[in-house]
């Protein structure tokens, strides 16, 4: 579904020790480096947990993030602390797991090592680069200070900051053309990322702030979704697409497609046709991967992602890359009979990473060839708005699709997502808070910082 796979804390149920295939001490078994603690991450390592090896999870971050609900973040619906949790709280008990909380800044293949910032490197004999991806300003790389995109806890939190300080300032503003600028705001891309991003922002202007304010109507705030192609949700079914697209519209969002934005700024935006002012500008329109490419020194697609075999390894025949395998937003696999590239959704990360630790404990038990890996494709959702989702997904054990909008989309969209959230606490928190915010219409996570208040 989109951007959820089953990231549980199935760890947790699992037994503290290891098996008995474990017959030398720990520290003489093959070592295996994880480098980032993502869906695809996690998965490789939860997987490992009963093999006779060393994993380490390396990450600049001391936590999981569920991205999917990023979103909400941003547009003051969810604490930050609702949707992450604690990378060595999820793997305690996993003994033969150690987590390093670095940032990778090379390799060195000829040692089999990486190379970290201010720490010393690390060798590996099985390596896993799951390193995710970051946001793609398509080559005008000027325009990231302009119009930030939501990848991380701190992109959530200062777009929310962002988004609460333009009702602040608009309140104070006594200039009609420039309150008018503040209360513009432009969702570039229309993915799922886009679409969630539009109807939250409708939904907090119309209905959670409409009576906090004097001097200013927030629910007249102008929100404009922009996408250079035919249709929002490209990969929905078009059905899906135009429901997606008359629920927006229903809600206030100006549903722009065929739109390609050719310059922006602190001012706005210009496209072939149109020069829109704006002081709020959300970039939801492309993403590129890591580094590892130029880690590794191999040939990657456009957006930077390795280009990788059917066993997930590199495609090259040097064998010094044999032991690395790459999955998710890293890693650029098109499945046989397919035209393109798997997207990068947490889904796919999840089985590449399941695929990586088991094809790796098939290598070091000696066992025959590896099998190509092959997706299972779980499906796609998409957040709208109060009552409004699209989800589109394979019923288990049958062939056919299960296509659902409005209400019960909704209902689907929800339950998945809290059930996919990592660790009970969390779990609870959303479905109570959500709960909160759908009899009360309100929102509680509407915090400025101290250190921002100095922009008013």
């Amino acid at each position: 579904m989109n951007e959820v796979s089953k990231t549980r804390d199935d760890v947790n149920d699992a037994s503290p020790h290891q098996s008995s295939e474990k017959i030398q001490p720990l520290a003489q078994c093959p070592h295996v480096v994880i480098v980032g603690a993502g869906f695809g991450g996690l998965a490789a390592a939860q997987q490992l947990a009963q093999v006779a090896v060393r994993v380490t999870v390396l990450d600049q971050y001391n936590y999981h993030l569920f991205q999917p609900l990023l979103y909400q973040v941003a547009t003051a619906g969810l604490s930050p602390a609702n949707i992450a949790w604690p990378v060595r709280y999820i793997l305690k008990r996993q003994k033969n797991a150690r987590i390093i909380m670095a940032r990778v800044t090379g390799m060195n293949l000829a040692t089999k090592s990486l190379i970290l910032k201010n720490h010393a490197d690390i060798p590996y004999d099985y390596l896993v680069l799951a390193t995710g991806a970051r946001h793609s300003y398509f080559g005008r790389d000027e325009w990231a200070k302009y119009a930030p995109g939501i990848k991380t806890v701190a992109d959530a939190t200062m777009l929310r900051q962002k988004i609460l300080l333009a009702f602040e300032k608009a309140e104070m503003e006594e200039d009609a053309e420039e309150r008018k600028r503040l209360l513009t705001f432009i969702i570039i891309g229309g993915g799922p990322t886009g679409v969630e991003m539009a109807g939250a922002i409708a939904e907090l202007a119309r209905h959670s702030i409409v009576h906090d304010f004097q001097s200013i109507v927030p629910a007249s705030a102008r929100i404009i979704l922009i996408e250079a192609g035919t249709r929002i949700l490209a990969s929905f079914h078009e059905k899906l697409s135009c429901h997606a697209k008359k629920a927006l519209e229903k809600s206030g969002v100006e549903v722009m497609t065929n739109v390609r934005v050719e310059h922006l700024d602190q001012n706005g935006i210009l496209t072939r046709d149109h020069k829109i002012e704006s002081r709020n500008v959300i970039w939801a329109a492309g993403v590129k991967a890591s580094d590892a490419g130029k880690w590794l020194g191999v040939g990657t697609d456009h957006n930077g992602r390795v280009l990788v075999n059917q066993s997930l390894n590199i495609a090259s025949e040097d064998p010094l890359y044999k032991d690395i395998f790459v999955i998710g937003d890293t890693a650029a696999y098109v499945p046989q009979g397919k035209q393109y590239p798997l997207p990068g959704v947490a889904p796919v990360a999840k089985q590449m990473g399941c695929y990586a630790a088991r094809t790796i404990t098939a290598r070091i038990r000696g066992e025959k060839g590896d099998q190509p890996f092959v997706y299972k494709d779980m499906g796609s959702m998409a957040m709208i708005g109060r009552n409004h989702a699209v989800a589109d997904f394979k019923i288990a054990y049958c062939k056919k699709r299960m296509r659902m909008s409005g209400f019960f989309g909704w209902w689907i969209w929800s339950i998945a997502h809290v059930y996919f959230l990592i660790g009970l606490r969390n779990r609870f928190a959303v479905a109570m808070n959500w709960l909160w915010q759908y009899i009360t219409r309100q929102r509680g996570a509407r915090l400025i910082t101290a250190e921002d208040q100095s922009r008013l």
